[in-house]
């Protein structure tokens, strides 16, 4: 479960004051890492808020991908680098299971979750069980009944073992009994090529980065795992009013390594204010199908705590994964 240390970095935000500035920050080029690969679901929420948020603070912004491992790789690299400011993450609420999948597969895990303080959150949104437009599946109940019929012919990806698009699923999969065979990708990118291109058959993914193949009549959504309806998605169900007791929201969130100054932190998180709050940004994530649900530090520190607890106990319940 999340440390008391991890807590303690979290609730400490709450102590960052809301008006300094760090006077000489930034000074240079700053890297927002994605720890998935190009495409995903992170990758398509970075990107435009790097742009957005480069405006804000006259510095380029640069969004790298470092893909690999779920999302450990990346993230253990942000854990690992100078807390100046100048090295960000923009991760996916899967961050919060990564150490405890390291430690069920008997690693050390790469990161801890008290390395990083939050900065804001951006986006929170449940998956969508999605499938190709010419699928024959016009219900999660047909899904479910194809998949039992035939327990060897369909697969799911995913952004990697542990990750944002698996932990879903396999909630899914013990609520529903569907018999559905996990294939990971380096990222929701390659992930939703695959399912295009028939290689998969569906996915539990973001609607960040479903919602365009959903609009152009690519993929189909069946469902999500909300708890409440997706004004995006009008007449869409939840699995849950299903019948299915699945639930998960993937949230996007900035982050910085812990020891980054608070100055430093306080600049980024008035900057982040000023992107969220920009209408030109807020109908560019309208479009996406995935609103901005914006949190600043203190409240999102609170919130990733608890949601920490419910994303490692799902861990522990999907077990080693060999």
């Amino acid at each position: 479960m999340p440390t008391p240390r991890f807590a303690a970095l979290m609730f400490a935000a709450l102590t960052v004051p809301g008006t300094a500035f760090a006077a000489d920050y930034p000074a240079g080029p700053i890297t927002v890492v994605v720890p998935y690969a190009a495409g995903g679901l992170a990758d398509n929420i970075a990107r435009p808020v790097a742009d957005a948020l480069g405006k804000v603070l006259k510095q380029s912004v640069i969004v790298e991908n470092k893909g690999g491992a779920g999302g450990v790789v990346g993230t253990g690299f942000v854990a690992r680098a100078k807390p100046d400011g100048y090295t960000l993450l923009l991760t996916l609420s899967a961050i919060s299971g990564l150490p405890e999948a390291d430690r069920l597969l008997g690693r050390k895990p790469a990161f801890q979750l008290d390395q990083f303080v939050p900065i804001a959150r951006v986006t929170a949104d449940p998956n969508l069980l999605v499938v190709s437009a010419d699928a024959p599946w016009k219900s999660v109940a047909d899904l479910v009944a194809d998949s039992k019929q035939h327990p060897t012919a369909l697969n799911y990806g995913s952004s990697g073992v542990y990750g944002a698009m698996h932990i879903p699923m396999e909630m899914f999969k013990a609520a529903s009994g569907a018999q559905i065979t996990h294939v990971p990708f380096s990222g929701g990118g390659p992930a939703m090529v695959s399912l295009l291109g028939g290689q998969i058959q569906t996915a539990a993914s973001g609607p960040a980065n479903a919602g365009n193949f959903i609009k152009t009549g690519k993929m189909r959504a069946l469902a999500h795992w909300g708890s409440q309806p997706l004004p995006a998605y009008p007449g869409l169900p939840s699995l849950k009013s299903l019948g299915y007791d699945a639930e998960f929201v993937q949230w996007s969130a900035l982050m910085a390594p812990a020891q980054t100054p608070p100055a430093v932190i306080d600049t980024l998180r008035n900057a982040m204010r000023a992107v969220t709050a920009d209408p030109a940004l807020k109908q560019v994530f309208s479009n996406l199908g995935s609103p901005i649900e914006y949190m600043d530090a203190p409240e999102f520190a609170t919130y990733w705590k608890a949601d920490a607890e419910r994303v490692v106990a799902a861990v522990k319940k999907i077990g080693k994964v060999d």
